[in-house]
């Protein structure tokens, strides 16, 4: 698996997207800082209802134990581990795996 460096964790504030443009394509990051340590989660930054790259906006929050973020438009809310819409089940966006080494995030590229 290829990893492409995205930016330093600091950069990344928590609960508050960041778009990146990777290989062409926008993905929308989001960090999540827990009680030990951050988890980041990257997923398309496209709303497939709203046509238009704008997650990275969305409001992230938890609804029944599950991370995710709404969407700044039709307000539709997708799993951030995922990538599926609660409100309709046959709408997935792509995920990338992330991780952090000595605090610099980097996304799983094909």
């Amino acid at each position: 698996m290829n990893w492409k460096y995205i930016c330093h964790q600091d950069e990344l504030e928590n609960e508050i997207g960041t778009a990146a443009l990777v290989n062409g394509q926008q993905i929308a990051l989001f960090r999540i800082d827990e009680a030990e340590h951050i988890k980041i989660f990257a997923l398309s930054n496209w709303d497939p209802f709203g046509k238009a790259n704008v997650l990275s906006r969305g409001i992230v929050g938890d609804l029944n134990g599950q991370p995710v973020i709404a969407s700044p438009l039709y307000k539709q809310h997708f799993n951030l581990e995922n990538g599926h819409c609660l409100e309709d089940e046959n709408c997935i966006l792509p995920t990338w795996q992330t991780k952090i080494e000595n605090g610099d995030v980097f996304v799983a590229v094909n």
